[in-house]
């Protein structure tokens, strides 16, 4: 016998339709289990699970303070006494809360699993049911120890994401993806292919952690005719600024200081607030505007997904207070997030 802790948040794989509006339901998440346990009775038969419930929402409602939240009623139940946990989520912040589990639960000996719908379950495209009966197979089949997210886009083969390397839905779609396109294994027909990702070996033992998330952090997308001026740095400790897919920003000052991301970070610098660039691979040449941020004292967050490090950054500035341990935290690959 298998024992899972099941861990409801709300979300898609929560809701109900009706009238017109999708919302949580307070039924929906029992129906989740029942359906399972009618459809695939051979999978159910051995399972025994346990529920709660800390949270019920739409994910795009969820704030960081969400995630000590969820974090900590996990944590009440002792997970290492289960098989494994699964946890369902919305899909609209999935990846940032994936993320939050993985850096947070990165020592957790059982597989921990995050569950999503792409409809609510009354629909007849919906993959929640798929997912979650591939996560239970997960648990009781592959057992490997860390934070994982099964998914199946429409017209796919279902894969199983690693936490921590899960981008955020395209815009305009439902469908999932691993930065890189590299997945951790694929499940099809009841089976799993492939071997895994290599497993990776972390670079430094890490201090206890407490489950607090910064919510001062500024996260600030580009855009062509980005105005700087827009943005108060009052109650900021730390702006990560996204990058286009080539690792660069604006670094001219051709159209104002307003316009340049330079400017910005004189600007930043003066008020004592420490300005991280993400995502970028890390390698021997790269564009002059990348290089001008990094000279102006940008400091880039290496080989992630942008959620991860925004999430790695609020964690650690939660933790933290000396900057030469948050930058040490932001260096190890602790929850394999390192892309290579």
């Amino acid at each position: 016998m298998k024992h899972i802790l099941v861990v409801f948040t709300g979300g898609t794989i929560g809701s109900s339709a009706s009238d017109g509006t999708i919302k949580p339901s307070e039924s929906a998440p029992f129906k989740l289990l029942g359906e399972f346990q009618w459809r695939f009775p051979e999978a159910a038969k051995d399972i025994a699970f346990e529920s709660i419930e800390p949270i019920r929402m739409l994910s795009e409602n969820l704030a960081p303070a969400a995630w000590p939240i969820i974090i900590e009623a996990i944590e009440a139940k002792q997970p290492e006494r289960y098989d494994g946990v699964i946890v369902t989520h919305g899909t609209d912040t999935l990846a940032y809360t994936a993320a939050a589990l993985s850096f947070y639960f990165h020592g957790l000996k059982v597989p921990l699993l995050m569950v999503s719908s792409d409809y609510p379950l009354d629909h007849p495209k919906a993959n929640g049911l798929d997912n979650f009966h591939c996560a239970v197979d997960f648990i009781r089949e592959i057992k490997d120890p860390g934070v994982f997210v099964p998914y199946r886009n429409q017209g796919q083969t279902l894969q199983v994401h690693r936490g921590a390397r899960l981008a955020s839905s395209p815009q305009l779609s439902g469908d999932f993806f691993s930065v890189q396109g590299q997945s951790y294994l694929e499940y099809d027909g009841g089976r799993f292919i492939g071997t895994g990702m290599p497993a990776f070996k972390r670079q430094a033992e890490l201090p206890k952690l407490k489950p607090l998330f910064s919510d001062r952090i500024l996260m600030i997308r580009p855009y062509p005719g980005l105005d700087y001026a827009h943005f108060s740095l009052d109650g900021v400790d730390a702006v990560l600024h996204d990058l286009y897919h080539s690792g660069t920003a604006c670094s001219t000052l051709q159209w104002g200081d307003n316009h340049s991301l330079l400017a910005f970070i004189k600007r930043c610098r003066q008020q004592g607030v420490k300005l991280y660039l993400a995502p970028a691979r890390q390698s021997p040449d790269a564009y002059e505007s990348t290089r001008c941020l990094l000279d102006a004292g940008a400091e880039m967050i290496w080989n992630q997904s942008i959620e991860a490090a925004y999430v790695k950054l609020a964690l650690a500035y939660g933790n933290f207070q000396e900057g030469q341990d948050i930058a040490a935290f932001l260096a190890v690959d602790m929850a394999g997030e390192h892309v290579h």
